[in-house]
């Protein structure tokens, strides 16, 4: 059997509608015509095989006061945690950024469709479009009373990660720290666990990524559906607070869920630096951990484009041949790489969403 010249590839996140609401052009405009800056638009996406995956609404904090970039340089470092943010605020960049998307995929004439179940992604795996599906990364913008969680889901949200790295109503993220567990503070709140007994009811998935390992297992406690980590790594092959223990793995694997391998390289590196210099096969290293420990059903990609320093060989999303083809090289075969790219991230989805 012949192989593919380009593979589809679903992808577990992405920050490109932040990087489109601080830019100075028109935001769909910019994003279906393309404007080369960054790590994704719609003919790049098209370039690099990329077809779908989930675009994440992210209230950003202000500045730290510290040179992140240079801090995360050192053999250890500790990034401080941002301050809660306001309701107001949030809501409001919350609102803009969902709208974009929605301006998007209005603007496309067909060509990008907010997905709302398994059956759309595979509609537009099958007729050559783009599916998006909304997700909120740090639920800032979501009211005590869960009343804008309604409003979201009404308008096409399908998955939520109840924290970035700050803490919020809902939880607790983890702090930017190598070498580090990710056992940093406490869990969820009881307001935390209203969320997740609301998504479980609503069907919307609940993305463990950036949550401590406290809250990782309240939600392993809670929810009815599987785990799922969008953009995290292995933590025996990179100490990072950002990756994942083996017993959480562990605990991925038997509620037959998913773990997308984040392209960011101080969660790839041995030595948690953050540095484009950082080879395929350290990647790779990942991959074959995750699915030594999570199963080959259960791996996928989490790029991170457009929100952090990946490995040069990639460069942006038109370099993801390079990546399936280092993983070709490496050993995956064809039914593997599918798997890996794709058709993991359909199947859990459809077994979270329930059709």
């Amino acid at each position: 059997m012949s192989r593919p010249s380009l593979m589809p590839v679903f992808d577990g996140h992405n920050d490109v509608l932040l990087r489109l609401m601080r830019g100075r052009l028109q935001p769909e405009k910019a994003f279906l015509e393309g404007d080369n800056i960054g790590h994704l638009d719609w003919p790049r996406m098209r370039q690099g095989g990329f077809f779908g995956g989930f675009f994440a609404v992210y209230v950003p904090s202000e500045e730290l006061g510290v040179d992140v970039d240079t801090l995360m340089t050192r053999s250890e470092y500790d990034v401080p945690l941002p301050p809660v943010l306001d309701l107001g605020p949030s809501q409001r960049v919350t609102v803009q950024m969902a709208s974009i998307l929605i301006r998007i995929e209005r603007a496309s004439k067909g060509e990008v469709k907010i997905c709302r179940s398994a059956a759309d992604i595979r509609y537009c795996l099958d007729n050559g479009k783009l599916a998006a599906i909304l997700h909120i990364e740090g639920a800032e913008g979501i009211d005590p009373d869960l009343a804008m969680l309604d409003v979201l889901y009404e308008s096409g949200l399908r998955s939520i990660g109840p924290v970035w790295s700050r803490p919020n109503i809902f939880g607790h993220g983890v702090p930017f720290r190598y070498p580090s567990t990710p056992d940093t503070g406490p869990g969820l709140t009881e307001r935390g666990r209203e969320l997740v007994r609301a998504c479980n009811r609503l069907k919307i998935m609940v993305d463990l990524s950036h949550l401590n390992e406290k809250g990782f297992w309240d939600v392993a406690r809670l929810s009815d559906a599987p785990l799922v980590a969008t953009h995290s790594n292995a933590h025996a092959v990179c100490p990072h607070s950002r990756n994942l223990t083996d017993k959480q793995l562990a605990a991925i694997r038997e509620s037959r869920g998913m773990v997308g391998v984040n392209f960011a390289t101080s969660f790839i590196r041995p030595d948690g630096q953050r540095s484009d210099d950082t080879p395929l096969e350290e990647m790779i290293r990942h991959m074959d951990h995750l699915i030594e420990h999570v199963g080959v059903d259960g791996v996928g990609l989490g790029s991170d484009f457009d929100g952090a320093t990946i490995p040069a060989e990639i460069g942006d999303v038109r370099g993801l041949p390079r990546l399936v083809e280092a993983m070709r090289r490496h050993g995956y075969d064809e039914a593997t790489l599918r798997k890996l790219c794709y058709e993991n991230w359909i199947n859990v989805l459809e077994r979270t969403w329930g059709r």
